[in-house]
């Protein structure tokens, strides 16, 4: 069990440093599309979590997790279509969907506290991940003010995503 945790935190982080290569170089269109992936990522572990998870815990949590992102999700696409920008797929962001099919695959064949374990640790790699990718590269790197502004929104919420799952992985051990 141990050895998928840490597999899966592994995976986890593996997207920093793409986002740390890419750090200064990145136009407000790949920034958008990295965050915008990020978040559709997480509905996609969320559902997941919900269609495989018994622990009503870990459902809440997968349910919380897939509505908020999915709202700043919503509130993304509606600022690139008012500010008529095309988000553009970049190395992060197929970097990002490339760890989160391997995870997807890995946490499928998990069941019980095994998944349940398992999601709830990659859920607080990967909030740790995107959290330190938004405040150290991402929102210095957006120079649209409406774009860093959505960003340091979803940062704040995101982080407290982090903390209720580093809480909940106390309790799926």
């Amino acid at each position: 069990m141990f050895r998928t945790l840490t597999m899966v935190a592994a995976l986890a982080l593996a997207p920093v440093t793409a986002v740390s290569a890419h750090e200064g170089g990145s136009t407000d269109a790949q920034i958008a599309h990295i965050a915008y992936t990020a978040g559709q990522l997480d509905v996609a572990a969320a559902e997941q979590a919900i269609e495989k998870s018994t622990n009503p815990e870990v459902r809440a949590f997968a349910e919380l997790m897939a509505r908020d992102h999915a709202a700043v999700n919503d509130q993304a696409v509606a600022l690139v279509t008012r500010l008529h920008v095309e988000p553009e797929a970049n190395p992060t962001s197929e970097a990002l969907t490339e760890a989160a099919a391997a995870t997807h695959d890995r946490l499928q064949a998990l069941h019980g506290a095994a998944f349940d374990a398992a999601y709830v640790a990659n859920e607080v790699a990967y909030h740790r991940t995107v959290n330190q990718a938004l405040s150290d590269t991402l929102i210095p790197g957006a120079h649209n003010a409406e774009l860093k502004a959505l960003l340091e929104t979803g940062l704040n919420l995101f982080q407290s995503h982090q903390a209720h799952a580093e809480h909940l992985a106390q309790s799926v051990r």
